[in-house]
């Protein structure tokens, strides 16, 4: 049976009082996992947006245990502690590490390849703005092509890193792709992910409105159209077998890429290009899109 919106519990435990900008799309998807991972569960985060806003010092917007962890070892501390749970014993307690795209697919992919190739028990969730955020919207591995940043003025050269597939990669039993525009889809990832023995790792697309110059009002609606456009696929590996979770509506890429600001530079043929992509991946023929 599907999940339904009043299937969801009402506490949030991630929640009302962070410091997220409006609109935060980090703020959202935290908000949306935690209805998913319940009170038992210990999160760790290394320095990102999600970090800062979420918590400093004695006050937290978590109601369950937060580490703020160094850049590079958010899942190796995980790891320590669901060795820490299991040394004394302690069971069905969730082990999360949450990082944003310079601490999953950068600066954090170290210690995250080598939890995942160890099967660690705990799930990694990537919540993925394409840029870094927290250090003034700089270019990343995540960041897509043509997408102008602080020090890519002129548009990425090069194509995003498809970490999906390299998580895949590793053998690991789940891996799934998400949207804080389609919540009831990210949640049941998210249990599933819970509901596992294993490494799991989920990649949330939570755009930052400020780093994709969109209205701080938007934020979920450019999520919503990177998914339609065929840009962002919602899909999850589960012991090997893919599954596409949501067909998408095919709206041009166009609409999704010429509003916002980090694509003012963008021209038609790199438009075009970017639409061929999409029909190539969905097997769609050139007039498709």
């Amino acid at each position: 049976m599907s999940l339904r919106i009043e299937d969801l519990p009402q506490a949030d435990l991630f929640g009302p009082g962070n410091a997220s900008c409006r609109g935060c799309g980090a703020a959202i998807a935290g908000r949306q996992a935690m209805k998913a991972l319940g009170s038992r569960t210990i999160v760790t985060i290394p320095a990102s947006c999600m970090a800062t806003l979420s918590g400093s010092n004695q006050k937290t917007a978590w109601q369950v245990p937060f580490y703020h962890t160094l850049f590079e070892i958010a899942p190796a501390v995980s790891s320590g502690i669901r060795a820490g749970l299991e040394a004394q014993g302690i069971k069905e307690v969730q082990v999360v590490s949450w990082a944003g795209d310079a601490g999953s697919a950068d600066i954090g992919f170290q210690s995250l390849s080598g939890a995942a190739e160890r099967n660690e028990d705990m799930i990694h969730v990537c919540y993925d703005n394409e840029m870094y955020m927290n250090t003034g919207g700089q270019m990343g591995s995540q960041t897509p092509l043509y997408a102008a940043t602080s020090n890519t003025t002129l548009g990425k050269p090069t194509k995003k890193k498809n970490m999906l597939a390299i998580m895949e990669a590793h053998g690991i039993g789940y891996v799934a792709s998400a949207s804080i525009a389609y919540p009831l889809d990210l949640i049941s990832k998210v249990r599933k992910a819970a509901a596992r023995e294993g490494f799991s790792y989920i990649h949330i697309l939570a755009p930052c409105y400020r780093g994709w110059n969109i209205p701080g009002d938007q934020t979920v609606e450019f999520a919503r159209r990177a998914v339609e456009c065929g840009l962002w696929e919602l899909f999850e590996v589960e012991d090997g077998k893919r599954t596409r979770n949501y067909e998408p509506s095919f709206i041009s890429v166009a609409d999704y890429l010429l509003p916002q600001g980090r694509f003012k530079h963008i021209t038609k043929e790199q438009v075009d290009s970017v639409q061929e992509s999409v029909n190539r991946h969905y097997g769609r023929g050139r007039s498709e899109g």
